[in-house]
């Protein structure tokens, strides 16, 4: 049973990593489309390893904002680690150096990875298979974008800015099976998509996991009405009651006899 969880887990890691690395091709390409140099992207890969806080410095710098609210709006979409090492921070093991670079590997794919495979107890192997993979492929998929990317003349061309929450999108899927996790997250999108037009860039992220608390709403009532009764129904106290008038005690016979006489 072991080794096929474990074949399951590396093919998916795989699969995963495989696309990873065509997004990370795909920012490589953008970033030095937009007018970057090819070690930046390469250098921003290694130190920040967040797509989405890249993708969005990278758009901002190349729309013309101050480098010093494009740093402020990344920190905010980074924001969203917080509760996720809240959420898996035993995957990360113990000792600081395997924080430390547990930290550095804690991206959405690897917390989607931790906490899908953790009612087996594999959570901490999934983590760090798919949190290693991903950063060698990621850094390797950059790479060969910035470098490609300096040879092509247009690279939205190829809608390759699509490619990441095209990854995003699929890995939550199973997730939204569930009726409360379905709502919470269709709530948070709304609110995304319904402030982005009046917010500054990144902040609309910031405050979709809001939307949780639609799906929280949903799930704490479902547990409510599957909850049993604190009182006995009429009915269970009345059939209490015959049962105790109708089943004899140790001495009934004794009393009736007495009775008798």
């Amino acid at each position: 049973m072991a080794w096929r969880e474990d074949r399951e887990l590396l093919r998916d890691a795989a699969l995963v990593c495989g696309a990873d690395a065509l997004v990370g091709a795909s920012f490589g390409a953008i970033a030095v489309g937009a007018g970057l140099p090819v070690w930046a992207p390469v250098l921003l890969s290694v130190v920040v390893f967040g797509g989405a806080s890249q993708f969005l410095l990278v758009g901002l710098l190349a729309a013309g904002s101050p480098v010093v609210s494009a740093v402020l709006a990344c920190l905010l979409v980074n924001a969203r680690h917080l509760p996720y090492g809240f959420a898996i921070g035993d995957a990360l093991g113990s000792g600081w150096a395997r924080r430390l670079v547990g930290s550095h590997l804690l991206v959405d794919e690897t917390v989607v990875f931790a906490l899908a495979r953790r009612p087996s107890g594999r959570h901490r192997a999934a983590f760090w298979v798919c949190g290693v993979g991903l950063f060698v492929c990621w850094n390797l998929g950059v790479l060969a974008g910035a470098y490609a990317g300096a040879t092509v003349p247009d690279t939205d061309a190829f809608g390759l800015d699509a490619a990441f929450p095209a990854v995003l999108i699929a890995l939550i899927l199973p997730a939204l099976r569930d009726a409360p996790t379905r709502r919470g997250a269709l709530a948070g999108a709304a609110l995304a998509v319904g402030t982005a037009p009046v917010l500054p860039a990144g902040l609309p992220v910031v405050l979709a996991p809001l939307g949780l608390i639609a799906g929280l709403r949903g799930r704490t009532g479902r547990i409510r009405r599957s909850s049993p009764a604190r009182h006995p129904s009429p009915h269970t106290a009345a059939d209490l009651g015959a049962h105790c008038v109708d089943e004899p005690g140790p001495d009934a016979g004794s009393r009736s006899s007495e009775g008798g006489r």
